[in-house]
């Protein structure tokens, strides 16, 4: 199977051809191995957390290029160690997917403020899960959060 188009793009301090690495962070083993399933044969690396400590701990460690953040976690929130890792030189720069079954206007506000670039909602749709994580995966190329942002949105508007 070929590299996906946006390969290697976005992590430079790897050396040679590696596949995108995506840390999976839910407490419940069975979303997590859903959403890997999900991701298997798309080209990317996965690496299952169940709460936020591991997910920082791995973060920092295994440098991936997305997260798959689920909100509702014990010991941290999605929301706070979404703010860590945003805190953190090492960390600041990865893709953050939160993940949740909260629907309230206030969490996608808290999701936001946190420092999130996308939320999706449970159930997970494989389709959109897989368009919104290329799409963040392309847009960690562009130089300013500003035009990341508009990478991002044109890539999930033009369903790639």
């Amino acid at each position: 199977m070929g590299a996906p188009p946006f390969y290697n793009q976005y992590h430079t301090e790897r050396k040679g051809p590696t596949m995108p690495r995506i840390l999976i962070a839910d407490d419940n083993p069975s979303n997590a191995e859903l959403l890997d399933a999900h991701l298997d044969g798309s080209g990317f690396e996965t690496k299952l957390v169940h709460n936020g400590d591991d997910a920082l701990r791995v973060a920092r460690d295994w440098k991936p290029d997305l997260i798959l953040l689920d909100v509702m976690m014990p010991k941290l929130s999605g929301f706070e160690v979404c703010r860590r890792l945003r805190a953190d030189d090492t960390t600041k720069g990865v893709a953050i997917l939160m993940i949740t079954a909260l629907d309230q206007t206030t969490d996608v506000e808290t999701a936001v403020e946190s420092g999130t670039d996308d939320f999706i909602t449970k159930p997970i749709n494989k389709t959109e899960l897989l368009l919104r994580v290329r799409a963040l995966l392309a847009a960690r190329s562009e130089a300013t959060d500003v035009e990341r942002a508009l990478a991002y949105l044109g890539r999930v508007q033009q369903g790639l």
